[in-house]
């Protein structure tokens, strides 16, 4: 008899348990439920929003600036491609289970920083103090030529870093013949503006219309093939062509200078 009823009590036994884990596995089903309810219902805009602030890249396509020619054909003023590089602070961090870690987050801006000072040659102080800012745009190298951009992109890839960090293609302005008919021709600010001379007075024709993307990017700021993107092409500026020849303008002036210098002599005696 004893034997028969230890035998009920663990039949008996089991089942309880069985309830038990099975009311705990259910209240964990439903507070995951309730959970992810509450992430798609309550923050999904934000989230969503958040991601695609990651994703998306906007940027402006610069027109490559008219060139300006002699009448034989040499070119007195031209355009040509160089990158300017710029940050937004705010990526630029370290997340821990979701959240900032100002620690992590400190050493990043510090090595980026670090980066940007030794590689463009720039006041670390004022570099870190643009990596550091609560800013959502920040500047941190105009019209830079191509072997420093290669520079930085390999220590990014050697880093792995890469958000929050932008390279966008730009122009620059060379003058071939430095000064050749300099007050003739004129200049450009750092925005290929001109300023003076025929590339202020041509500025409208020779400037071009700037162009625009906007596409989805992956953690290395390689482009993800979207349906959605955009993209409208720059419209580069027009040629014009002067009616001097480069030869004669550096013969007349080479004996302008010598005159003047000749005449300053002669004043002087």
């Amino acid at each position: 008899m004893k034997s028969n009823k230890s035998k009920v009590k663990k039949i008996y036994t089991i089942p309880k348990k069985l309830r038990i884990t099975l009311i705990v596995f259910l209240l964990l089903f439903v507070c995951l439920i309730l959970r992810l309810g509450f992430i798609q219902f309550v923050q999904g805009a934000d989230l969503k929003e958040k991601m695609y602030n990651q994703l998306i890249y906007s940027g402006t396509i610069s027109p490559s600036r008219g060139t300006i020619y002699d009448a034989t054909g040499k070119a007195l003023a031209i355009s040509a491609p160089v990158d300017t590089v710029s940050i937004d602070p705010q990526r630029i961090v370290v997340t821990t289970n979701g959240k900032k870690d100002e620690e992590k987050t400190k050493a990043l801006k510090e090595k980026v920083a670090k980066a940007f000072s030794d590689i463009f040659e720039l006041d670390y102080e004022d570099t870190l103090a643009k990596v550091s800012s609560n800013s959502g745009f920040a500047t941190i190298a105009r019209k830079v030529e191509k072997d420093k951009v290669d520079k930085l992109r390999a220590w990014m890839a050697e880093e792995k870093v890469y958000s929050g960090i932008n390279i966008n293609e730009d122009t620059k302005r060379y003058y071939p013949y430095d000064n050749l008919a300099s007050s003739l021709i004129g200049f450009c600010n750092i925005d290929n503006q001109g300023i003076e001379g025929l590339e202020l007075a041509w500025n409208d024709v020779l400037t071009g219309t700037p162009g625009k993307i906007v596409t989805a990017k992956n953690a290395v700021r390689d482009d993800i093939p979207d349906e959605n993107q955009t993209y409208i092409p720059a419209e580069n500026g027009s040629d014009i062509t002067l009616t001097i020849d480069a030869n004669i303008q550096s013969i007349v002036e080479k004996y302008l200078k010598q005159a003047c210098i000749e005449n300053k002599c002669e004043r002087g005696r």
